[in-house]
């Protein structure tokens, strides 16, 4: 048996699987810090389905602590940056794009240095390790501890990223170092940006991953416990303090995973509707689309890998307006005091849950307290939210003619005819924990996304073997059974506008959880 986890803005969800039997379910209100809801919904989920602790044999989280700490601007600590590739890539230097207030926050001081690669491989220049040195000196005369390196193509060779990280370990074993070639995509400086955000929040990953165990701890549950990565699978907790990034949009990713296990669908729209936010997402053979253009997160653009998500603020408690005829759905909700807020829960919100319960699509609260709601204001208000759900579908669809939808989140009673563009509209059961479901069920994943120099049909081969290689052996690092990891895509793309053959290869490996007897 394992349980799942997943941490909303509203709720915090958790379910008990037995192989591919859901045994149990619950929610329960998201707490300010996060870990007493979770404790308290598998607290719960324990009770209600009278099982012992030493029952369980794994636990897989899904969390927001590290969005909410990067959007919100807390909790992280100053970096030091690194790059390698002077002078040819001193035109825009470290944090240049960042946003004041957050360059305010985690801009411990740059360098750069010489060093770096071309796309073929060749040296721009020697690394130069005394400047490295120096850097070192130079963070910790400031008590910085993170450091975060980058280099010109080292997507093509990290040597140079690798050398620079045994450096700062032999004259400063007291720092961590987070390297860009094993975070960001092609792009020095979206990859910069992802290696020094990962190194901003790697304090607060050390953090969190003693509270969940003490949090396990004290409900007597001694199982392992795996952080959900945002392309839906898994790492273990000593992979999660090294790239907290990972775990960025991860809820999503759950409900898109758990709508696949709940269906069997591999190919479908699925429309998670929660209490705060509506997450569309696609899924293609099963798991998430992953999204092609460079993201934004915080202000700050970055290229790792996130899956292709849209966020609309359509949720159970977004509050409905009437103003001089026309009626408003959000983006605004009041959250997780849906309960004290709602007017069906005795508040004086008016929500599209108070909505639902008045159109007869859901039995919750108090009906009476909504009894004197106008019919045309709901349906209105009916109106505005098919239409919020209508267009979000077509934003997210790449080809013509209707596609499947799978409907899940605990708001999906928000939606009761088949959108424009669906040619079916699945509702399944347990679609209101889906999101956990997914988190429960997460397998491994390791990605490599590098360029290689091909002269030759011979050197392509070598190349897409080398490319399985590692991200086999990054899926088994992140704790995937080693006999289990099979390549899911490759992609090799010749770069036109790069001479010898240059071809950027993005190659994906998943495999079954490794758990101990």
């Amino acid at each position: 048996m394992r349980i799942g986890v997943d941490v909303g803005g509203t709720n915090t969800d958790a379910v008990l699987l037995s192989g591919k039997k859901v045994l149990g379910a619950v929610k329960r209100p998201t707490s300010k810090d996060v870990s007493s809801g979770i404790s308290d919904a598998i607290n719960a989920l324990i009770s209600e389905c009278g099982i012992q602790s030493d029952e369980i044999r794994a636990v897989m989280i899904g969390t927001t602590h590290f969005t909410n700490a990067f959007i919100q601007r807390r909790e992280l600590v100053p970096v030091f940056a690194i790059r390698i590739g002077f002078p040819a890539g001193r035109g825009i230097p470290p944090y240049s794009s960042w946003p004041d207030d957050l360059k305010d926050k985690v801009c411990g001081g740059s360098r750069m240095i010489a060093g770096g690669f071309e796309f073929d491989g060749r040296e721009i220049s020697p690394l130069d390790e005394a400047a490295i040195a120096d850097c070192v000196a130079e963070a910790r005369s400031k008590g910085i501890q993170q450091i975060a390196v980058s280099c010109i193509f080292s997507q093509l060779n990290p040597a140079h990223e690798v050398r620079a990280s045994e450096i700062v370990g032999q004259l400063a074993p007291e720092m961590e170092v987070s390297i860009s070639s094993e975070l960001g995509r092609v792009g020095l400086l979206e990859r910069e940006n992802a290696g020094i955000m990962n190194a901003s929040l790697r304090p607060l990953a050390a953090m969190i991953t003693a509270a969940f165990a003490r949090a396990l701890a004290d409900l007597g549950i001694e199982a392992p416990f795996y952080i959900s990565q945002n392309d839906g699978t898994l790492m273990s907790a000593d992979y999660m303090q090294r790239y907290p990034v990972l775990t960025f949009a991860a809820g999503p990713t759950n409900s898109l995973r758990g709508a696949a296990w709940l269906t069997g669908a591999k190919d479908a729209i699925v429309v998670d509707i929660g209490g705060t936010t509506s997450d569309v997402g696609v899924l293609t053979g099963g798991f998430p689309r992953q999204s092609t253009v460079h993201v934004d997160v915080g202000g700050v653009r970055t290229n790792f890998r996130m899956p292709d998500i849209l966020s609309i603020g359509l949720g159970g408690g977004s509050r409905v307006r009437e103003c001089d005829g026309e009626v408003t759905v959000g983006p605004d909700s009041v959250g997780f005091r849906l309960l004290e807020d709602g007017l069906i829960f005795g508040g004086e919100v008016l929500t599209t849950s108070d909505i639902a319960v008045a159109s007869g699509l859901a039995k919750f609260g108090d009906p009476e307290r909504i009894s004197g709601l106008s019919p045309n204001l709901v349906a209105q208000a009916r109106k505005v939210i098919a239409g919020l759900i209508d267009d979000a579908i077509d934003r997210m669809k790449t080809a013509p003619g209707d596609i499947a939808m799978i409907l899940v989140g605990g708001g999906s009673v928000l939606v009761s005819e088949t959108p424009e563009g669906v040619s079916e509209m699945l509702r399944p059961e347990h679609a209101g924990v889906a999101n956990a479901i997914g988190a429960a069920i997460g397998q491994v994943s390791g990605e490599i996304d590098r360029i290689y120099n091909i002269p030759d049909p011979q050197g392509r081969a070598a190349a897409l073997e080398d490319a399985e290689a590692q991200a086999k052996a990054q899926a088994i690092a992140a704790g995937a059974e080693p006999g289990s990891v099979e390549i899911v895509n490759i992609e090799a793309v010749p770069l036109q506008y790069l001479p010898g053959g240059a071809t950027r290869v993005v190659c994906r490996a998943v495999g079954d959880l490794a758990m101990a007897e």
